[in-house]
């Protein structure tokens, strides 16, 4: 079992969901860990265990990790499954939804366990937005967004995955944080991935040259974070 200090890594959009000829995010996580061929864990609870996004997953890491997942709508694994993997790595998809369901079969306090032992929590979109207090989601209303009030609340705050994704996300998250409907936070681009250490953002890293992450203050400002990019051009500066 994984020996490092609480790591999250949330994945404004992008890895092998969104960008599958670019493995920068990918390999990235698994360097996390610490170890060769680590064990990762799909967590696809937002998808409803959706039987291609699987299939895409081990298609992205076999050969580099030791892939399995974790199925909720089938139980024919236990969650503690979970607590025995280097990774857990949660896809995208309804965020509420997922939350629903982890909390009636006690994942939400076996992914705590896991984050508390070292265990690297990583995802994109639902799976950078569940980690936090709150922040902003289309999985209420098909092509609208509200407020996301019950996240998992690992990592203080709110967030905005997907800031380019969306003509609205901006001005909405911009306005519910101004407005004191959601707490301060942290919003990313497509291609941009957040760090944790324990509570504290880290550092940022991009897949793509234009991915950036902010810190969105209470009066609405927003605080651009520095950001690596991790393709070639990175190790040519």
């Amino acid at each position: 079992m994984t020996t490092n200090e609480p790591t999250i890594f949330a994945l404004g959009g992008g890895g092998w969901m969104m960008e599958p000829d670019n493995p920068l995010l990918d390999d990235f996580v698994l360097s996390l860990a610490g170890t060769d061929r680590p064990r990762i864990a799909l967590l696809p609870t937002a998808t409803g265990d959706r039987e291609g996004v699987i299939a895409r997953f081990y298609e992205a890491f076999s050969g580099k990790a030791r892939p399995t997942y974790l199925p909720l709508f089938r139980r024919d694994r236990p969650v503690e499954l979970l607590l025995e993997q280097d990774v857990v790595y949660v896809s995208g998809g309804n965020t509420v939804n997922a939350l629903a369901i982890w909390r009636a079969h006690g994942v939400d306090r076996i992914l705590r366990q896991c984050w508390e032992r070292g265990v690297v929590l990583s995802g994109l979109s639902a799976g950078s937005l569940c980690w936090y207090e709150a922040g902003v989601t289309d999985s209420f209303r098909a092509a609208e967004m509200d407020p996301l009030d019950d996240g998992l609340g690992f990592l203080p705050g709110s967030h905005c995955p997907h800031y380019d994704g969306e003509a609205r996300r901006r001005p909405l998250y911009t306005e519910l944080v101004r407005s004191g409907r959601l707490a301060p936070g942290v919003a990313a681009t497509d291609g941009a991935g957040l760090v944790y250490r324990g509570t504290t953002l880290s550092s940022v890293v991009t897949s793509r040259p234009e991915a950036a992450a902010w810190r969105v203050h209470a009066d609405g400002r927003h605080e651009a974070l520095p950001a690596r990019y991790l393709g070639a051009s990175a190790d040519q500066s």
